[in-house]
């Protein structure tokens, strides 16, 4: 077992706003960041910073800091591997599939987008994200081809129930799922990230409403 097998999923989670963070950095042509300015910036603390770079060996000298462009590096080999693009298909046309498939050509982040399958006759032909969109009935002959790796699930619920077996079967080791059915449950030996937006959104509700009234109880007092 790696070393980064072992590694907890809330620290994989951090990665990427690490890099975020650091991206910034370096287009500010900042050289080096100490633990507890970072840490500043990602809220948190320096103990949790220096922890979570040690599950990977650690980056840093202890009274130097970390060199942005070496950290920045590092921690895009963990996220990216050596630099190949996942080959990528995206289920669902419609306006999800539509802002998804857009983001993930324009910030590619690891992934290539290879095409995309809807069951709309009038969109099969077309393109999205610079691709083509096929009919859902060529999905087969199409993984069999192409050996896509990742599906990205912009349907209802239903219909990812009904398609996560095939995909599955054509191939498929990783989600990135929109739908709301939690494939994770079903397939635990597949990768999956569930994004639920209404979690979110409910959420971001319910931490102002409870500021609003933290605040109206104060103020009674």
């Amino acid at each position: 077992m790696s070393a980064q097998s072992k590694v907890s999923l809330p620290v994989i989670k951090r990665l990427p706003k690490y890099y975020r963070y650091l991206n910034t950095l370096a287009s500010e042509g900042r050289d080096k960041i100490s633990s507890s300015e970072l840490a500043k910036m990602m809220g948190t603390t320096a103990s949790q910073v220096r922890q979570d770079f040690n599950c990977f060996g650690g980056f840093g000298q202890q009274g130097i800091g970390y060199k942005v462009e070496v950290l920045l590096a590092e921690i895009s080999k963990l996220l990216f591997g050596t630099g190949e693009l996942l080959p990528t298909i995206l289920i669902g046309a419609g306006r999800l599939g539509t802002a998804v498939s857009s983001f993930i050509s324009r910030d590619t982040n690891g992934y290539r987008l290879l095409a995309v399958f809807d069951i709309n006759p009038e969109l099969i032909g077309r393109q999205m994200a610079g691709v083509p969109i096929h009919a859902l009935d060529d999905l087969e002959p199409f993984c069999a081809a192409h050996k896509p790796v990742v599906a990205v699930l912009c349907v209802p619920r239903q219909s990812a129930i009904d398609l996560s077996d095939e995909l599955v079967r054509l191939g498929i080791q990783g989600f990135w799922n929109f739908s709301h059915y939690d494939l994770s449950v079903k397939y635990p030996e597949v990768t999956v990230e569930n994004v639920h937006l209404g979690d979110s959104l409910m959420s971001l509700g319910y931490r102002l409403r409870e500021r609003t009234e933290a605040d109206e109880a104060a103020r009674s007092r």
